[in-house]
């Protein structure tokens, strides 16, 4: 039986993205916020900010591998390590803390610190047996890391996006599992700040969503970094002799693998928080892959249950959150103008070395969907800022775009800066420009890094040129 029931206005789950809900304009409706983990949600404390951090420090410790192939030798002395976690996390968990302050001081809103699950329609149970009624409801409990069934983990010491960062001393060697961003970003940070990283994935390739030529590329770049163990199958976890983990994997020929190092790292993806919650209780539809299913208002298939974020999107972005918080939150001040989210050209990047981004179809993609494309591209070597770098094979620029109309259909970008060299492409994507006016419609600053994306869309081999000239390319 209960403790206690309440019942409010407006209940919110998970204190991320949501959490920017609840404005002035909420201030008339009595508001639950429910949230069993950290409160700031996984982007503040173990996700998009924390490993950001760790990977400018990563950057500035690979500057001397850099710098000597263009004449000026640097040497790395140290890495402070605890300076660094002490940084990163004095920052953020003050955050964190602060912000539950300011929800914890509202006159509106109460928050709960507990994990909470549906056990009947719009009903709500806490941890300590307090249940929560409300009139609408919105779901933004994010995800979990993913943790695969391997023999012997329960016996082993491992760690997760979720603890590696809060590591007590930097080890001297890791072992990685898993071929995705997560991995690609840890494998960066470790071993450019000296630990030896081993990379044992299941496919061919690392970010194997990644448009073709870009994993190829990041392939053989992180290859060149760490050691790459690819095609192999892990198949058990046990302690090593010196207090370790031992893992035994299976090459794609079939013959047995062992690896030791003192710290295990599972890199395998995250999944969807819905059935923690048990949402299905309350008559939420989750979908094939474990997400909350929503329409184009973010609403569920119970009407005034509203969700957002990795909870229900398969993209796991924090900017896809961030625009569906906004849509949620005026669907809930105007249930009757409501507007739909919009899902398309959604960028994104993986801050490893060398940087990733890219957004819209992939070269695979569009052979699969039979689109008709043509292909643009331009090394960053091959633009003058980009060789006064030094920049080889493995940076470029590759665009796709429709050869009868000149729309971009798709963007990917590797090297130095591509999560910011990528803004005007997706602004061009999303506003509809022919990529020919796109590219000779404006100035671009010579000798910027930038006309290495204005010579990659002049390369493409389209049918019918842009008429106008309004402003002539650079030299």
């Amino acid at each position: 039986m209960p403790t206690s029931h309440d019942h409010v206005d407006l209940c919110l789950i998970g204190s991320g993205s949501a959490n920017s809900i609840p404005d002035e304009r909420f201030d008339d409706l009595s508001i639950a916020l429910i949230e069993g983990g950290t409160f700031g949600g996984t982007c503040l404390n173990v996700g998009c900010i924390p490993t950001k951090m760790y990977v400018h420090p990563a950057d500035l410790a690979q500057a001397p591998g850099h710098a000597a192939g263009l004449g000026v030798d640097l040497s790395l002395d140290r890495v402070r390590w605890t300076d660094i976690r002490d940084r990163i996390f004095g920052r953020i968990d003050t955050i964190s803390a602060a912000g539950l302050r300011y929800r914890q001081q509202s006159r509106n809103l109460t928050v709960h610190s507990q994990h909470a699950r549906f056990v009947a329609d719009r009903r709500l149970r806490l941890d300590d047996g307090t249940e929560i009624t409300a009139d609408r409801f919105v779901i933004a409990a994010g995800s979990r890391v993913h943790v695969p069934d391997i023999e012997g983990l329960a016996d082993v010491d491992f760690h997760t996006s979720d603890t590696v960062m809060r590591l007590s001393d930097l080890p001297s060697t890791m072992i990685i599992v898993g071929g995705g961003y997560v991995a690609a970003e840890f494998a960066h940070v470790f071993s450019a700040l000296g630990t030896d990283v081993t990379l044992v994935v299941r496919g061919e390739g690392l970010l194997r969503h990644e448009d073709v030529d870009v994993a190829a590329a990041f392939t053989e770049a992180m290859g060149s970094r760490v050691d790459l163990r690819l095609r192999h199958q892990v198949e058990r976890l046990s302690r090593s002799v010196e207090g370790g983990v031992t893992l035994a994997a299976r090459s794609a020929d079939g013959d047995p693998v062992t690896l030791t190092a003192e710290v295990l790292l599972l890199a395998t993806g995250r999944l969807s928080n819905a059935d923690t919650l048990e949402v299905q209780q309350t008559g939420v539809v989750v979908d094939d892959a474990g997400n909350v299913a929503v329409d184009a208002h973010q609403q569920t298939t119970r009407p005034g249950i509203f969700a957002l974020g990795d909870v229900s999107s398969h993209h796991q972005l924090k900017h896809v959150a961030n625009h569906e918080a906004r849509v949620v939150q005026h669907n809930l001040l105007h249930p009757d103008a409501m507007i739909t989210a919009s899902h398309r050209h959604i960028p994104h990047a993986v801050f490893s070395d060398p940087q990733v981004a890219a957004v819209g179809l992939t070269q695979q993609t569009a052979d699969d969907l039979g689109v008709s494309y043509v292909v643009g591209r331009c090394a960053y070597g091959a633009v003058a800022y980009g060789w006064a770098m030094g920049e080889g094979d493995w940076h470029f620029v590759k665009v796709l775009a429709d050869p009868a109309t000149g729309r971009l259909l798709g963007a990917h970008l590797i090297g130095p800066e591509s999560s910011s060299l990528i803004q005007p492409l997706i602004q061009a994507m999303s506003f509809d420009l022919h990529a020919e006016e796109f590219a000779r419609g404006q100035y671009w600053i010579h000798p910027a890094l930038a006309e290495v994306v204005e010579n990659a869309v002049l390369n493409l081999p389209l049918q019918h040129r842009w008429p106008g000239d309004s402003a002539p390319s650079s030299p």
